[in-house]
This record gives C-alpha cells, sequence and structure tokens, in this order.
C-alpha cells in the first residue's frame, strides 16, 4: 500500500512529511509551546496539575557530580524506569524489573550492576539520547505494571497506545506492543508491532511490524484480532484533555494502562511521526478535512472524544474494512 505511486497514496488520504510539516506542526503548533513537551519532567508537572494521572516521579539527577548519589536514590525501589527528560524515540531509556543485591536486572533478564546504571545515567547526562545532543537531565520515574489484558499480547516490556489529537480531537490510534527484537520498548523503527485502533470501540483492526502486515504477535503467537482494548472512553478522554494541556493543536499523546492505576499519560509529542497511517491502513487527511471544516472547538474534552468516536469509527465511509482477519496469515498458527 505505502510503497504506491505519490497519486495513489495521495487516494489514500496519506499524510506524508512535507504536509505535516508545514500544514499540521507549523500551522498548529506555535513554536513556544514545544518545550512543554520536549521536557518530559515539564510534561509530567503539566500533567499532575491538570490532574491527568503518570508515572510516579521518584528522582532526578541534574549534574554529573550528582551520579554518586544515584545508590541513595536507587536503593528503596525494586523497579525502575530511568529516562533522559529530551529524548525521543525511546532513546535511552533504562527498565529495571528487579534488584536482587548488587545486581538489577532488565526486562530482558540480563543483569547490570550500579557501576552500568551510572554510566548510562553520566551519558544521559552529557547528551547522548537528547534532542540535539545537548545536555541533559535524568528523569526516574516508578515502573509502570502490565494490565492482564496485555499478558498475551506483549514481549518484555509495556505496550502504549499513540493517539493522535487534532485541535483536540483524537482522530486516530494505535498500539504499540513489544517484541523480543524491539527489546522490551514500545517502538516501531526497533521492531514493535503497530496494531491500529477502531476510534469507535478500542477494537484491533490491522498490523503491521517492520511495515508488513502480520495477524500474530511474533513472539507470543497469539492471534491480534482478539485484542480489545479496555477504558478505551478513558483514553480518548485523556487524549483530548492534552490540548487544554499544551495548547498545541496538533500532537501525538502517548498513554499506557497500569494494572492498579488504569489509563495514564506517560508522554506528549510535537511532532508525531506517520507510521500510524500504515498500522491502520489509512490515511490521516479526511480526518484532518472534517476537523478542520467544525467552526467552534467543543470546551469539553468528553464532548470531543464522544464526536470522534462516533465519526472516526469503522461504520464510516472513511475507513477500510477490518483487515486482521483477512491479511496474512501466521504460517505456524
Amino acid at each position: 500500500m505505502f510503497l504506491a505511486s505519490a497519486k495513489k497514496l495521495r487516494s489514500f488520504g496519506i499524510i506524508g512529511m512535507n504536509q505535516r510539516n508545514f500544514g499540521l506542526i507549523s500551522r498548529y503548533n506555535p513554536r513556544h509551546l514545544y518545550p512543554l513537551v520536549d521536557d518530559k519532567l515539564k510534561t509530567k508537572l503539566l500533567a499532575q496539575e491538570a490532574g491527568i494521572t503518570v508515572p510516579k516521579l521518584l528522582g532526578t539527577v541534574q549534574y554529573q557530580h550528582d551520579v554518586k548519589l544515584l545508590q541513595e536514590i536507587l536503593h528503596s525501589y525494586d523497579q525502575f524506569v530511568i529516562k533522559p527528560v529530551k529524548g525521543s524515540g525511546g532513546k535511552g531509556i533504562l527498565v529495571i524489573t528487579r534488584h536482587d543485591y548488587n545486581f538489577y536486572f532488565k526486562p530482558s533478564g540480563d543483569a547490570i550492576q550500579l557501576i552500568d546504571i551510572k554510566r548510562h545515567v553520566s551519558n544521559i547526562l552529557s547528551g547522548l539520547h537528547s534532542l540535539g545532543g545537548k545536555p541533559d537531565t535524568v528523569m526516574i520515574e516508578s515502573l509502570i505494571q502490565l494490565d492482564p489484558v496485555f499478558s498475551d499480547y506483549s514481549y518484555e516490556g509495556i505496550p502504549d497506545i499513540r493517539i493522535i489529537v487534532f485541535r483536540g480531537y483524537p482522530i486516530m490510534a494505535m498500539l504499540r506492543l513489544t517484541t523480543h527484537a524491539s527489546d522490551g520498548k514500545a517502538n516501531l523503527h526497533q521492531g514493535a508491532v503497530g496494531v491500529g485502533i477502531d476510534m469507535g470501540t478500542g477494537n484491533a483492526l490491522y498490523a503491521v511490524q517492520y511495515g508488513e502486515s502480520v495477524s500474530h504477535h511474533p513472539d507470543t503467537r497469539k492471534a491480534l484480532s482478539d485484542l480489545v482494548i479496555p477504558h478505551w472512553d478513558k483514553l480518548l478522554q485523556l487524549a483530548a484533555a492534552c490540548y487544554e494541556m499544551t495548547g498545541l493543536g496538533y500532537l501525538g499523546a502517548d498513554l499506557v494502562l497500569d494494572r492498579d492505576q488504569g489509563p495514564m499519560i506517560i508522554e506528549l509529542n510535537a511532532r508525531p511521526g506517520l507510521s500510524i497511517q500504515v498500522a491502520n491502513y489509512a490515511g490521516l487527511a479526511p480526518r484532518v478535512a472534517i476537523i478542520e471544516a467544525i467552526k467552534t472547538i467543543e470546551p469539553d474534552p468528553q464532548l470531543r472524544a464522544a464526536f470522534s468516536k462516533k465519526q472516526f469509527s469503522v461504520d464510516s465511509n472513511i475507513h477500510p474494512p477490518r483487515l486482521l482477519r483477512t491479511r496474512r496469515e501466521d504460517p505456524r498458527a
């Protein structure tokens, strides 16, 4: 589908990089607001002020001479996540699921020691994983607990839900499932599975890995057609509320389902990628056009979410048919 000619891509309603950059990002995202989402710590504090659930902040490290304080910060926690505040694409994220004496265990079961964590934190501070390679700050968060609904659909990590929000209206969504190839990270470029989601129901529509359609999770062999995301209304409402929180007209909201706390925001992006169109086997352009035609933006995020559920469900004529059961099947299933 997406290797077709430019004319055919336009007929699918596919938005390309230039259209995204100039028609959406430059037009709807004032540049002075970028730091609100480029800085994950600022995003977390904004969300907390807005009453939006986020992973608990366990600590921060801002300077190289503070690296020696890591043992004191971490000693009380068996599980945690270390992130660069200004990182992107999942780079520099270190997940620890277990701490046993001098060893810290990653989701893969690989063991590292405190000296390795200090080295990783020092690299983050030096800007190794940050946007533009500039010096960064380290953020240490509580580890999200996998919701049992995803236990058969994720491998060595926590899946997340990317929702594109345009002028406050959620217009497209995908679930990113961690895999062995992605090293337990929900990053499509590293091998995670992208699953297009029906905006009306939270049901899986279509799935891809490395741009190729798949019908089963590559590691667990679970059929993706059976997947339904719970708390779908709440997830859409949280994503819609990010419009008021940031002032950005075009953004990507990344959410997760925590086993104990339910839906929460983990990150916002002022320049969300376009691979969500591949995962949905559908283009963003028709949905953008519908929202651009709205004269007055509904001030209530819940009502905007309800509008999107109805407008962009699979029953709408701008959608392709449900494809997971009819695309290439798993030969080992």
